[in-house]
């Protein structure tokens, strides 16, 4: 047994149900989960509910990541800050605040069972840029190999409304992709996804199984439920994209009930989004995934069939370029209609795609004065919409 999965000293039943044979589990947890809404108190005994499922999960030889919100939350109780939405500097102090409150108590609960946390906060910019993406890859997967539970948070303190996620599932989604997870759980306030919002519609009914993610798939879900909650049923379906090209499967279920995943082991409802059953390569769900694109490149018609032959796509079928970005960015690669056919990472800076846009190869030298690549994007760079959710 690798320390990955080393166990307690005290026999814990693994799971036998839906939630067995996982090698690697990202579960996500929200504000309203954790923290009383009124009071800005943490839900103690909930919190070591899930502390316990976590153990079921090692017992049954799964790695296992907690992505927790509540931060703020509880940040704002103890500074009594005032309720509804926050300045930016006012979320930014109640996170630091809150940030040593929620790792203290998932030690503790963790600690229970002889389980050691490990605190991560992460920005966008730590998933989206190549170099310190792979950085955090390494130390999660570090905390991982040596038995700890990492438990990740968005780093809000540093955030800013133009660089976050703006809620943790697509985070959580993102850390699944980067740590190779095969399983995605998100708690949430809901039982899993309906064919219509259940507060609207009473003939609603619950979708227990996803192939995949389709524009009818998109079209039910709804918006956010809770005060405390930044995120919404869309948001979880956005995760799910982000998850199931990367080769994770995708639970939503209820954390409204304690051991929440025990309910799940047991049959209780849940929607299950299973994996593409041919995965992208880690570095293309990396590019897939991306929340944030500086940049949109149209293509002609050409273009669009080259792109659908596995080719790469050379200057000449560029008819427009807009946003500033850099080499290596991703940027989104769009018909002449504005439809999006493919995210990639560009091989020029903004101001020179713009320049040698329509151009022929040859001639980039004479324009640009200097040599470049031949490829606007290269096709190991690239991938198609249909790779990454429709």
């Amino acid at each position: 047994m690798t320390t990955e999965t080393m166990m307690t000293t005290t026999t814990i039943e693994a799971f036998t149900g839906p939630l067995s044979g996982y090698r690697r589990v990202v579960i996500k947890i929200g504000s309203a989960l954790l923290v009383e809404g009124r009071t800005g108190t943490l839900k103690r005994s909930w919190m070591e509910g899930v502390a316990a499922d976590v153990a079921r999960l090692r017992a049954g030889g799964a790695g296992v990541l907690l992505v927790s919100s509540g931060a703020i939350a509880m940040g704002r109780g103890v500074l009594k800050l005032p309720k509804g939405k926050l300045k930016l500097e006012d979320s930014q102090a109640a996170a630091a605040v809150g940030q040593i409150a929620l790792a203290r108590a998932w030690a503790e609960v963790l600690g229970d069972h002889r389980i050691t946390a490990g605190q991560i906060l992460l920005t966008l910019g730590d998933t989206e840029e190549r170099r310190r993406y792979l950085n955090g890859r390494a130390t999660i997967g570090k905390l991982l190999k040596l038995g700890a539970v990492p438990v990740i948070n968005e780093n809000d303190t540093v955030a800013t409304t133009e660089i976050r996620y703006g809620d943790n599932d697509r985070l959580a989604a993102r850390v699944a992709a980067m740590m190779g997870a095969d399983l995605l759980v998100l708690l949430s306030d809901i039982d899993g996804l309906y064919t219509a919002p259940p507060q609207v519609d009473p003939n609603a009914t619950l979708i227990p199984v996803i192939d995949r993610i389709t524009p009818e798939i998109e079209a039910m879900a709804g918006g956010a439920a809770s005060e405390l909650s930044r995120g919404g049923m869309k948001t979880k379906i956005d995760a799910g994209k982000i998850a199931t090209v990367a080769g994770a499967a995708m639970i939503i279920a209820s954390g409204k009930v304690a051991a929440p995943l025990s309910r799940i082991d047991a049959g209780g409802p849940h929607s299950l989004f299973r994996a593409e059953a041919a995965p992208v390569t880690a570095r293309k769900a990396w590019i897939a995934g991306h929340i944030e694109a500086p940049g949109v490149i149209t293509i002609d018609a050409g273009a669009v069939r080259a792109l659908k032959q596995g080719r790469s796509l050379l200057p000449p079928g560029v008819t427009r370029v807009d946003g500033d970005f850099h080499r290596g960015d991703t940027v989104i690669v769009v018909d002449e209609a504005g439809v999006e056919l493919a995210r990639g990472l560009v091989a020029y800076d903004a101001v020179d795609a713009r320049r040698i846009r329509g151009q022929n190869s040859a001639v980039i030298e004479d324009i640009l004065g200097a040599p470049g690549r031949t490829e606007m994007i290269h096709r190991d760079d690239l991938v198609l919409k249909g790779d990454f959710g429709d």
